[in-house]
């Protein structure tokens, strides 16, 4: 029970921890709220854009994460499911690091939609995707759950995780970004980003294949 419990903790951390780790990432959109900020020359566009930044990362990883939440054939095919959902975040990962090229119709968004940009770009990059083994975890059926129980919880509570994860994996991903915006607008400024910019796209995909191999190995041996 106490070794269950700790497992638990511990992907409930990685939740966290992802999206401290998105947050601070370039590709999911601080540096946008920094340039709303300084073209609208008001200090009150950063959390407006930072705020419309979350909403849209918050849609795209309840996109990801609901449809497994409704899944039925998880209380029978647990393992089986986490397995592929493993295998389908480190393909992402592999594709990731092959494919350098951003995806170009982010470019097209116009820059006032933040919102949909910040779904569009965490879609693309798979964010959603490296939730998904994680989430899984949290929510794996107890040997002693067997039908219209195990549905229950399938359906009921775990639709209730799903948006618990995606609320507090935006809630870290926000903070994270958000710090390092108000950082660099009021006091680095843009010279720092110009000498300092940093790329995570091979950190990135490395991370998705990490988190894959993560979700099958606690298919098999861990919660």
């Amino acid at each position: 029970m106490v070794s269950e419990l700790t497992s638990v903790a511990a992907l409930w951390w990685a939740v966290i921890f992802s999206g401290l780790y998105h947050g601070i990432n370039p590709g999911m959109g601080w540096p946008l709220a920094v340039s709303a900020a300084l073209m609208e020359r008001n200090h009150k566009a950063l959390p407006k854009a930072l705020v419309m930044l979350a909403v849209g990362h918050f849609l795209a990883m309840v996109g990801i994460l609901l449809p497994f939440s409704l899944m039925i054939v998880l209380v029978e095919r647990e393992t089986e499911i986490r397995i592929g959902a493993g295998l389908l975040v480190i393909a992402m990962g592999v594709y990731l690091v092959i494919n350098r090229k951003h995806p170009k119709f982010l470019a097209r968004v116009h820059p006032a939609r933040l919102a949909l940009w910040s779904f569009l770009a965490a879609m693309a990059h798979g964010a959603g995707l490296m939730l998904v083994p994680i989430y899984l975890g949290i929510c794996a059926v107890g040997a002693d759950e067997t039908g219209h129980l195990a549905a229950q919880a399938l359906m009921g509570n775990n639709v209730i995780t799903a948006f618990s994860v995606a609320a507090i994996h935006t809630l870290a991903m926000t903070v994270g970004g958000g710090v390092i915006a108000v950082t660099i607008y009021f006091w680095l400024g843009l010279k720092f980003i110009s000498r300092t910019w940093f790329n995570l796209d091979l950190v990135w995909a490395l991370s998705l294949i990490l988190v894959g191999a993560f979700g099958i190995y606690s298919a098999y041996f861990g919660h």
